[in-house]
């Protein structure tokens, strides 16, 4: 069974930076592309970053692309989401999220239905 632990949110203002941390045990996590998710208040979840197994290649959703940044330490088994100059619209519940296929494909998957395992979530508030 695999398990994944996010932490690293909370408060912040906007235009400053907050690092999420997801740490997975279970299963070969070296071997899987993992995802972020995030849900706001009253809206569905939606997708935010991805990153390949060998973190060769990455994918960001439109409205984070150029401000966060997400990366992986197989060695630790941890990955990582860098938040710089968020802004209350990035409020919400992140989740992690780990892909269904081993390696999976070259272009990381942005559609939840893919992902097989998930975090239980970190609250990040954007204060204005």
């Amino acid at each position: 069974q695999v398990q994944l632990v996010e932490s690293g949110g909370g408060l912040v203002e906007a235009g400053g930076s907050l690092r999420l941390s997801c740490a997975a045990s279970g299963r070969a996590f070296s071997n899987y592309l993992m995802g972020w998710f995030r849900q706001a208040p009253g809206k569905e979840r939606e997708f935010v970053a991805a990153i390949s197994w060998n973190s060769g290649t990455t994918r960001y959703a439109d409205s984070v692309k150029g401000r966060f940044t997400i990366s992986r330490d197989n060695a630790k088994t941890m990955v990582y989401l860098q938040m710089n100059s968020p802004n209350p619209e990035d409020t919400g519940v992140y989740y992690c999220a780990l892909d269904r296929a081993r390696l999976g494909p070259t272009v990381p998957r942005n559609r939840e239905e893919w992902y097989d395992f998930w975090g239980q979530g970190t609250q990040v508030t954007v204060s204005s």
